[in-house]
């Protein structure tokens, strides 16, 4: 039947910017299981991204904010505390998470800041 509609999930691209290694491996591996594709970069933009990660520091959150315009950016600390995740939504960053990463949560994050750009698009 043409014109019928793709219901399989759109895959998503998440960009882990400037997150050291620990941190970068644990969400990765979360990623993957929501079926996400991922890559790291630092100081430069790959390609387009439907979701970056980045560490708390506001200068890489700047930074993040400034390579992935239009792209949400969710801050990862280890740390979780309010006044940091309140201080990161006032930069522009559209979350806030913290290791232990648990498929739930990433896959609400995705859902919810990523949603399906792509199948969008080509509507």
């Amino acid at each position: 039947m043409t014109g019928a509609f793709d219901t399989r999930p759109a895959i998503r691209r998440a960009i882990l910017y400037s997150l050291d290694s620990s941190l970068a491996s644990s969400l990765a591996r979360e990623l993957t299981k929501c079926g996400c594709l991922t890559e790291s970069a630092a100081g430069t933009a790959p390609e387009q991204a439907d979701i970056v990660f980045c560490p708390s520091a506001r200068p890489v959150l700047r930074e993040a904010l400034h390579l992935f315009p239009g792209t949400p950016v969710v801050v990862v600390s280890r740390l979780p505390e309010v006044d940091g995740w309140l201080d990161a939504l006032e930069e522009g960053a559209a979350d806030y998470c913290a290791p232990p990463f648990e498929t739930m949560q990433i896959r609400w994050l995705l859902e919810t800041h990523a949603g399906s750009p792509r199948s969008m698009a080509a509507a």
